[in-house]
């Protein structure tokens, strides 16, 4: 017999599941979207067909409030609390872009750290480029570039997983930086009984697995584990924390809100990630 806490866990996960696989959807969306205004602009011009370059975007939306009431699972419960965080440094993310995957440039063998300065107090990351070379590598690239600075932490979940998700440029789980990443380290002895343990640092990505597609999907979002959390070895777990859980404990008791434009979770805190540096030590 499955217990109300095994079961609330299991909600838990098809939920995070469900909100990934969303913002994949989202972002195919939008690249057709892209793809056919060319086309479109002509037709609109042509046959005043207004509606068809607009409207397909508000059925999105109402297609995601109907999935929303039908996985009310899917809709975080509001909890207040106030903000323990400070206002972010000036600037805006570069949101710069690339074709593919940055050259490989780092030694697998030496040891890489990630400092994240945030407004809520600073993460240290060790990363382990032996076992995520792409990954770490990818970081490493995207830090130079100040590719995480000024970007905000778009997600918390603290209900069954607990985790804190980061490295969006657009603030909305749907940006990245052009290109994707193969999936790595997958078999992780630390991830005993698809626990992903306090303190890890893995990738998000596209992955679905009912249709067993979206693999290699990862970009530059990454999300930091505040609590043991039972999720499949689908995220590639590149870094563990070694300072900063407390602030990832302050974050989390400021609690979540609703996205209406994603149906995931916002933080209450104002999360910003003001500086992202990597380091050879």
């Amino acid at each position: 017999m499955v217990s109300s806490e095994q079961r609330r866990k299991q909600l838990a996960r098809e939920k995070f599941e469900r909100q990934l696989k969303r913002k994949a959807e989202a972002r195919r969306r939008r690249r057709i979207r892209n793809v056919a205004i060319g086309v479109g602009v002509v037709i609109v011009l042509a046959a005043g067909g207004a509606y068809a370059a607009s409207g397909g975007l508000n059925g999105d939306e109402e297609k995601e409030k109907d999935e929303a009431a039908e996985n009310p699972m899917d809709s975080p419960t509001p909890s207040k609390a106030p903000d323990p965080c400070d206002k972010p440094a000036k600037g805006e993310p570069n949101g710069k872009q690339w074709k593919k995957e940055p050259a490989m440039e780092i030694d697998k063998s030496a040891s890489y750290s990630m400092r994240l300065d945030t407004t809520c107090g600073g993460i240290d990351i060790e990363m382990d480029a032996a076992k995520a070379p792409h990954t770490v590598n990818s970081f490493d690239f995207l830090a130079g570039e100040k590719f995480f600075d000024h970007t905000r932490c778009h997600r918390l979940v603290d209900q069954g997983i607990h985790v804190l998700q980061c490295g969006d440029p657009k603030g909305n789980g749907l940006g990245g930086p052009g290109y994707t990443l193969p999936d790595e380290n997958l078999k992780d002895k630390r991830l005993k009984g698809n626990t992903y343990p306090a303190g890890t640092v893995a990738m998000a990505n596209e992955y679905d697995p009912r249709s067993k597609k979206g693999k290699d999907t990862g970009g530059s979002q990454f999300f930091l584990v505040f609590e043991d959390s039972e999720l499949p070895p689908y995220y590639t777990p590149f870094g563990k924390i070694t300072q900063g859980m407390d602030v990832l404990k302050k974050i989390a008791k400021a609690g979540v809100s609703p996205d209406p434009q994603t149906g995931g979770s916002l933080p209450n805190a104002t999360v910003v990630i003001d500086k992202a540096r990597v380091r050879r030590s």
